[in-house]
């Protein structure tokens, strides 16, 4: 089959490698424009060896429309003639006249257990949220946002201290496996769909820097999967007030979740310190919980341990971690 590939970042590496390595013959690739590095940072995409470097090793021709909806991307993915798009993370939504161009139309790898977290930043909700599995779908293409037919799919646990950088990095070559299968499905006429229910869906949109911003009124296991989930971007933060200092911006990286009796947290508002913090740093949540920081970044600084900041941050009663602006 002649394929289009069409994607951008780390998750969709393996599903190109996988199609390159096949017996089929990957006409083109689609993928975003290049970006200066300034304005990557508002995507939630890993990036490693590149999916234009990797085309442009085998020969690949790529294109990198603005809008692949256009006049122009439709009349440039015509010229490819593909039979099937294999979509990964790319980017945009497809128009009706995009699924058109192939026979096959287009297959998503998508990185939920759909019909759940249907959007652009399914696995951060996903940890988020707090769920345990996630897992891969492929999906026949619709015009509507990851609604189409259920073509195959795969679960994953989470582990408990995992990133959605790292669940990421282990869905990615889970896609390129199944895509491979389906692909091989839908050459042989042999492939089968089922509808998702639609009132399971749920929405993973896109993320935005605010999405970062922690709410120590939530519960501690609540404030430790939002930490999990920002990463790799936009990273979750919060502000450090202490006495005679103006609000220090903090990036957290990672966490212990603590239980605390009510006697000992109860007279703190959420996002109070608890002390003493001299050795370690727990911070007061909402159902009189707490969590302990172990890693952060204060602004203008390295990344650290707890213990490397409270040597040159002393805490007293009343200091206190929250918004910039109380």
């Amino acid at each position: 089959m002649r394929l289009v590939m069409m994607g951008t970042g780390l998750f969709a590496e393996p599903t190109l490698e996988a199609l390159l390595a096949s017996p089929h013959s990957v006409v083109g690739l689609v993928t975003q424009p290049d970006r200066a590095a300034g304005a990557e940072r508002g995507s939630t995409r890993q990036t490693g060896r590149g999916l234009k470097t990797i085309a442009q090793e085998h020969g690949v021709p790529v294109l990198q429309p603005e809008n692949i909806n256009s006049p122009e991307g439709v009349a440039a993915l015509q010229a490819l003639q593909p039979d099937l798009l294999v979509v990964a993370a790319y980017g945009q939504i497809l128009s009706r006249d995009v699924l058109a161009v192939p026979p096959h139309g287009g297959i998503n790898v998508h990185a939920s257990l759909l019909p759940k977290y249907r959007g652009a930043a399914p696995i951060a909700w996903a940890i988020y949220h707090g769920e345990t599995r996630t897992g891969v779908t492929i999906i026949k293409m619709s015009v509507s946002l990851d609604a189409g037919d259920i073509l195959a799919q795969e679960a994953i646990d989470i582990g408990p201290d995992e990133t959605a950088g790292d669940v990421e990095a282990r869905l990615a070559p889970l896609g390129a496996r199944l895509a491979l299968q389906v692909i091989e499905q839908i050459k042989n006429g042999t492939v089968q769909g089922r509808k998702q229910d639609p009132s399971q869906a749920t929405r993973a949109p896109k993320l935005k820097k605010e999405h970062g911003l922690i709410d120590w009124s939530r519960a501690a296991g609540q404030v430790s999967n939002q930490v999990r989930a920002m990463q790799p971007w936009p990273t979750a933060y919060t502000f450090l007030h202490r006495r005679g200092h103006p609000p220090l911006r903090v990036i957290l990286y990672r966490m212990g979740e603590v239980a605390v009796a009510s006697s000992t947290a109860d007279h703190l508002a959420p996002g109070g310190v608890l002390l003493p913090a001299d050795k370690s740093l727990w911070v007061a949540t909402g159902a009189n919980e707490a969590v302990e920081i172990l890693e952060l970044q204060p602004a203008g600084k390295r990344r650290m341990s707890a213990q490397e900041f409270l040597r040159g941050h002393k805490l007293q009663a009343g200091d206190r971690f929250g918004p910039e602006t109380p």
